[in-house]
Order: C-alpha cells, then sequence, then structure tokens
C-alpha cells in the first residue's frame, strides 16, 4: 500500500512533461518574430537601457561547433543585455590602487604624437667637397706634374743655350763646323744644339787638325720628372758635360791615362774595358807623380771642383761587354780618344752663370788634343807600355782557351 503511494506522484511527473514540451514548442516556433511578443515581456530591462551611465560591452558570440544540422533562418537574432548587477564593474582604469600601481597613467596613456628621426647620411653619399678628397689629391698632383714638367723642360733649354751662347765663339774659330745634326747628306753647319731629349743635348763639332771629331754631351737632371726632382731631395746630384774627342791614328801615341776623383776612378776601372784591362792596379794618389806641363797642372788645380774624370786612351772601346755562351770571342773594335767629365756647380741649383764659368775647362780641352799630338813617350816608358800590351795581349789568348775548354767538356757530358 505504501509503495502504491510512492508511485503515484512518478506517474503524475510523467504525465506533464510532454505537455510541457508541446507548449514549449508551440510558443518558439521557427517562423515566428521575436517582434511579435508583448513589449511589456521586457519591461523590466527598460531602466537599465535608459540609464546613461551604464556602459554596454559585447563580447564576441561564441564560434557555433561544427554540426551536421541545417543552418537557421537570418531572421532568428540574439540578444545580450548586461543586468543591474553590471554597474558595479567600471572602468578598470577609475578603480586601481593609485599607491600600488604606480606610473600607470603614465603607460597607460601614450602620446600620440608622432616624433622625428633624423638619421645621418654615411659619409661616402654626402654631397660635399670632403667626399671627393681622393679625386682633389689625383688632379692636384696631375697639376702639379704637368706644372713642373713645363718648368724642368725650360730650365733645361735655358741652361743649355747659355752654355752655348759661352762658348760659341771658341767653337767656331776651333772648329769648321759646328752643330751638324746629321739629316742631310752634306756636313753643314747649323750652328745650334741638338735636343735628343728633354735633359739630354748634343753638339757635333768638327773640321780640325789631328782630330776626326768632338761630341759634346749636356747632360742635365730630368728636372721635368716630379719624381726625380723629389729624390734629388734626398740625394743631391749635378748636371755634367761629357766631351768625347777622337783621333786620328796617327796624331798619338801608344799609353792609357785617366785622372780624376776616387769615386769616379773606381767606377771607371770597372766599367771601362781599357782600364779594367791595361790599368788594372788600384786607384792611386795623384802626388806620387806630376805632370810635365805646367799649364795643364794650373787647370786641374783651380778647377779640381768641376774635373769629374779625365781618360786618354789609345784602345779605347767603351764600356765592358758580356760575352754570351757559345759565341766565339771578339776583340773589340779600338779608337784613340780623349774624354772629359765636367761637373756644373751648383749641385742642382745651377744658374746660367754656372754654365758661363765651364769655359775655362773646354780651353783645357782644346789645349790637350794639341798637346797629346806633339807627346812622345821615351824608350823606357815605350818599353812598359808595350810589356803591358804584351801581358794583356796574352791574358786575352788565355781567355779564349779557357772558353774553348770548357766548351769542350760541355760537349763531352752531352755525349756520355
Amino acid at each position: 500500500m505504501r509503495s502504491c503511494l510512492l508511485l503515484l506522484p512518478a506517474l503524475l511527473l510523467l504525465l506533464a512533461l510532454p505537455d510541457t514540451r508541446g507548449r514549449y514548442n508551440d510558443e518558439f516556433d521557427d517562423g515566428e518574430d521575436l517582434a511579435e511578443f508583448d513589449d511589456n515581456d521586457f519591461a523590466e530591462f527598460e531602466d537599465v537601457s535608459e540609464d546613461p551611465t551604464v556602459e554596454t560591452e559585447s563580447e564576441p558570440p561564441p564560434r557555433p561547433a561544427p554540426s551536421s544540422s541545417p543552418v537557421e533562418d537570418d531572421e532568428d537574432e540574439a540578444t545580450v543585455e548586461t543586468e543591474d548587477g553590471q554597474d558595479e564593474f567600471e572602468d578598470a582604469d577609475a578603480q586601481y590602487d593609485q599607491e600600488e600601481f604606480e606610473g600607470y597613467e603614465s603607460k597607460s596613456n601614450p602620446s600620440f604624437k608622432d616624433t622625428l628621426i633624423y638619421r645621418e647620411v654615411p659619409a661616402h653619399l654626402q654631397n660635399s667637397w670632403e667626399s671627393y678628397y681622393m679625386e682633389i689629391l689625383m688632379v692636384t698632383g696631375l697639376l702639379a706634374y704637368i706644372m713642373n714638367y713645363i718648368i724642368g723642360k725650360n730650365k733645361n733649354s735655358r741652361l743649355a743655350q747659355a752654355w752655348f751662347n759661352s762658348h760659341r765663339e771658341l767653337l767656331e774659330s776651333n772648329f769648321a763646323l759646328v752643330g751638324d745634326d746629321g739629316t742631310s747628306k752634306e756636313a753643314t753647319s747649323t750652328g745650334k744644339l741638338n735636343q735628343e731629349n728633354e735633359h739630354i743635348y748634343n753638339l757635333w763639332c768638327s773640321g780640325r787638325v789631328c782630330c776626326e771629331g768632338m761630341l759634346i754631351q749636356l747632360k742635365f737632371l730630368k728636372r721635368q720628372d716630379l719624381l726625380n726632382v723629389l729624390a734629388r731631395m734626398m740625394r743631391p746630384t749635378c748636371d755634367q758635360v761629357q766631351i768625347k774627342v777622337t783621333l786620328n791614328d796617327e796624331d798619338m801615341d801608344t799609353f792609357v791615362f785617366a785622372v780624376g776623383s776616387r769615386k769616379a776612378m773606381g767606377r771607371l776601372q770597372k766599367e771601362m774595358q781599357d782600364l779594367s784591362e791595361f790599368c788594372g792596379d788600384k786607384p792611386k794618389s795623384g802626388a806620387k807623380y806630376g805632370l810635365p806641363d805646367s799649364l795643364m797642372v794650373h787647370y786641374i788645380v783651380n778647377h779640381a771642383d768641376k774635373i769629374e774624370s779625365i781618360h786618354f786612351s789609345d784602345q779605347f772601346s767603351g764600356p765592358k761587354v758580356m760575352q754570351e755562351e757559345g759565341q766565339p770571342l771578339k776583340l773589340p773594335e779600338t779608337k784613340k780618344t780623349l774624354l772629359f767629365t765636367f761637373n756644373v756647380p751648383g749641385m742642382g741649383n745651377t744658374s746660367p752663370k754656372d754654365m758661363d764659368s765651364l769655359l775655362p775647362l773646354m780651353n783645357m780641352v782644346i789645349y790637350s788634343i794639341d798637346k797629346v799630338k806633339k807627346l812622345r813617350l821615351n824608350r823606357e816608358v815605350s818599353a812598359q807600355t808595350y810589356r803591358y800590351s804584351n801581358e794583356a795581349a796574352q791574358r786575352r789568348e788565355q781567355k779564349k782557351m779557357d772558353k774553348k775548354q770548357m766548351k769542350m767538356k760541355q760537349i763531352k757530358v752531352k755525349a756520355m
């Protein structure tokens, strides 16, 4: 009986469930518009919506889970309203504790003003004179080289013309032809210097007794070359005048003679074929020897600073020639020659007046030509020179034999 009483409420509940479900479905049919409901049903929310102080925040609706059910009509709408209890949640910036959040306002309210940032342009992109310092240096160096070339060339030309003007009268009085350039078949006197390049000038003179001709070469410093000018600042040098006189075979006795500065003599003995062969001994001081002619001594003593070297030789053949291996040894062609080398005063800072000071040395050259023609060696000196000549000839023959033997040995080694 008691159990029947307990089952009775359960049966009543089951009977009520279908009723409720049907009524719920009748109230919310799919095609019914929400606007048909009575406005009184939402009267309780009007006070909240009319209050201007209440701020509503809409949150994005949650993304619906994918399902196989059909999409509902677009006419169904959903509204989300805030309740009265949300008035308590005001702006978070107005409710934080100022002591606890120190410096929060400065960070939360950043300045919206754009600040201009200036970047420095790299030096190689700036359009200023500093960007072209390499080009400026190159152009300046080029202009300096051109200016130095013009100035140096003109100075050498002026010095050469000054020398020729001071020596022209003396040369024309002793030679029939002065200044032949060699371009014409017949020898003609041009009366001017022949320019070989910017720092070398030549003058050929001929038509005198006892000599075939005289070649005068003015070797100036390379003043037109800027690099040479800078090098001379570290090691100064001077201009030179070189004179070469070629004598006739019958107008000079057989001897080899050289005098000059110690440095020049050491260099000539190594370079010249005749001095290295006939004057093999070390250069000796001239104090032990004397020149028979007083005028020649006078020239040498008074102009010792200008005289570089004086070289007389009947076996002159020029500098040494290196003989190639396998080539037969050829004796060089020799001529009777007088060589003079004079230094121009000034050590590079030469003026036209310094060129005029070389005139006495040209007188010495003319005097030497006449003196060598008259000079004859005595019997003792002739015998001594003859002995030296024979010894030199024997040395040449010995060199020939040595080279021939060396060549034969090389041939035998190759044959083996």
